[in-house]
């Protein structure tokens, strides 16, 4: 039994403390997580990080094993659906061109926010996908588990998202080679 496995079942029990240690052990990879998810809207992020807490806490006695930063995210998925329906979040605009004579420090964190950009620009399924088997290191079975999806499918998300990825991301190979 993991440590996290534990604590939430200690949680379970009652101990308010043991569900603090998990909160503190994983906010900031599930703020990550719907950063990435909220295309960079860090208020809407927090607060759907909250709202997720939230309900783990209402709903610890449903964890059952395996990992438990991926039941969080399946919590936070669902969260964050509810939230675009209801808003009917947009995409960012397309990335501004990188200027040819930008210094290398620069240029990393232009590459970074082109990534992020280019990262908005997906699907919901295929942000989510990648992000939780790229970004935070799931498997692709555990990834499947949280955005509870057949395995097929999330496997489609990624390849899908990665292509598309690689062709928005294209210019910066082109330069990165000449």
């Amino acid at each position: 039994m993991s440590e996290s496995e534990w604590l939430a079942r200690e949680a379970a029990a009652g101990d308010a403390a043991a569900f603090g240690v998990l909160v503190r052990q994983h906010q900031s990879k599930l703020r990550g997580f719907l950063l990435r998810m909220t295309r960079g809207n860090h208020a809407l992020a927090d607060d759907l990080a909250q709202e997720t807490f939230l309900e783990a806490f209402r709903k610890i006695d449903q964890f059952g094993t395996g990992s438990f930063f991926g039941w969080l995210c399946a919590i936070a998925y669902s969260r964050y659906l509810m939230e675009a329906r209801k808003r009917k979040l947009e995409s960012l605009d397309e990335a501004d061109n990188m200027p040819d004579d930008a210094p290398e420090a620069e240029t990393a964190s232009l590459v970074r926010v082109d990534l992020e950009r280019a990262m908005a620009r997906l699907a919901p399924a295929q942000r989510a996908a990648l992000t939780l088997c790229f970004a935070l290191g799931l498997s692709h079975e555990e990834a499947a588990d949280t955005l509870k999806i057949p395995l097929g499918t999330l496997k489609s998300h990624v390849n899908r998202g990665r292509d598309k990825l690689a062709a928005m991301l294209e210019p910066w190979r082109i330069k990165a080679v000449s």
